[in-house]
């Protein structure tokens, strides 16, 4: 029994998020994909992880602008042998966090590869950031930074940075900036179930792949 000062206090259920948001990372193999987004999620590094088979994901719910969003984060694999199964994950998404490692260059050298599969199954309107990841290697770095800023401003509103998921270096302002400038571009008076459904649900993959859009204006918007 509960004494005359006391009450019982009903625990509150949590607010629901005002939006869900789907973001996906893509760039070769090995240059840190997991890493980023393990760090981003859990706050850990793994030295030795294994190669992504397929894809994988992460869920995080982070407070930008008043609004409580859950990111639905899926890391892809790097190998293009998987290229059919994560090419269906692209066109749901909201945000495109493309990788490279500054300490090898064939990773950079990928890039346009990269950019023909966004260009081939991603919204127009996704939100994009190329990051150069292992940031704490600098000793071994092969490619400058502004050689990946050069590459960055050649497509329209992607964005540039650098980080390094082992020194959890940047970042969490990869992903808080992303999803800013997603939020930016939304209509806050959006219907949050209109929205949930609108972009996390998975398109079944194609037995065709769909037509090649208009390709991206190679000029920087801002």
């Amino acid at each position: 029994a509960l004494s005359g000062g006391q009450s019982r206090r009903r625990k509150q259920p949590p607010r629901p998020a005002d939006f869900k948001l789907q973001v996906i990372i893509i760039g070769s193999r090995g240059v840190g994909k997991t890493s980023l987004m393990e760090r981003f999620t859990d706050d850990t590094f793994c030295e030795a992880c294994k190669s992504t088979v397929g894809v994988d994901f992460k869920i995080k719910t982070v407070e930008l602008r008043g609004k409580k969003i859950r990111l639905q984060i899926w890391d892809t694999a790097g190998q293009e042998r998987f290229n059919s199964i994560t090419s269906a994950y692209y066109r749901s998404a909201k945000g495109i966090i493309l990788v490279y490692d500054i300490t090898k260059k064939e990773t950079f050298d990928d890039l346009p590869k990269w950019m023909k599969m966004i260009d081939k199954y991603a919204s127009e309107d996704a939100e994009l950031l190329l990051v150069g990841n292992k940031l704490d290697c600098e000793v071994d770095r092969e490619i400058t930074r502004q050689q990946g800023e050069k590459f960055a401003q050649q497509i329209t509103g992607m964005r540039f940075c650098e980080a390094s998921a082992k020194d959890n270096f940047n970042v969490d302002e990869i992903f808080l900036k992303l999803v800013d400038d997603i939020l930016k571009k939304m209509p806050l008076d959006v219907i949050r179930n209109e929205l949930s459904n609108s972009i996390l649900s998975l398109q079944p993959e194609p037995e065709i792949p769909p037509e090649l859009p208009p390709p991206r204006p190679h000029v920087r918007c801002c």
